[in-house]
């Protein structure tokens, strides 16, 4: 088992920042020339140092003026620090202590092997289902035909009605129109004379 080590800032300049530690010996501090350089007025040039022991990393302060702290305690001497713990420099830069156990011996899965196991075909996909008809809704085509026919098919007892009105109306005027002759002689005339007869009358 390999392990990974490293501090993630809580706060300060950069929350979230990941500071991966590889070597024996880091130092931390304002300057560019340390290993892990933060940034802050809070930090001195040279504020701290880690080192590698025995498969651990040991802190320690380096002097600094606004102190190093381990969960909340002021470092007097060198400090072996455990997953999980709050390393502070200063009063505002929080970083947290995390190591990670990574199994060098594990099996690697080979790109050609990966390549080499048959792709399962998915199942093809059913065709849709037609669509479920429910109460309320329009058929397609023949409704249209259907419903000019039923609209014609009414029409027709009107139109005969209209006719039948208007022939009425025409024999009626045509009857009023012979009988305002006052002499009678259009009684006379055909086929009025026929009507004239069977209703006992005669012609002048």
């Amino acid at each position: 088992m390999v392990s990974q080590f490293q501090l993630i800032m809580r706060s300060g300049p950069t929350p979230g920042a990941s500071f991966t530690l590889e070597g024996d010996q880091l130092t931390v501090g304002r300057d560019a020339t340390n290993e892990i350089v933060i940034n802050d007025a809070e930090i001195s040039r040279r504020h701290a140092r880690l080192t590698f022991q025995g498969g651990k990393y040991v802190l320690e302060d380096l002097g600094s003026t606004n102190g190093t702290f381990v969960n909340g305690q002021r470092l007097a001497g060198p400090r072996v620090l455990k997953a999980g713990e709050v390393v502070q420099f200063g009063e505002q830069i929080m970083l947290v202590f995390e190591v990670t156990s990574i199994d060098a011996g594990a099996t690697m899965v080979s790109p050609r092997v990966a390549a080499a196991v048959p792709s399962v075909p998915r199942p093809s996909t059913p065709p849709p289902a037609p669509p479920v008809e429910y109460a309320g809704s329009v058929p397609a085509s023949p409704a249209p035909v259907a419903a000019v026919s039923a609209k014609r098919m009414n029409l027709t007892p009107i139109i005969i009605g209209a006719v039948v009105v208007l022939l009425l109306c025409c024999c009626i005027s045509v009857f009023i129109w012979v009988d305002a002759d006052p002499t009678g002689a259009r009684w006379c005339t055909f086929p009025f004379s026929i009507i004239a007869r069977i209703l006992g009358s005669s012609c002048p």
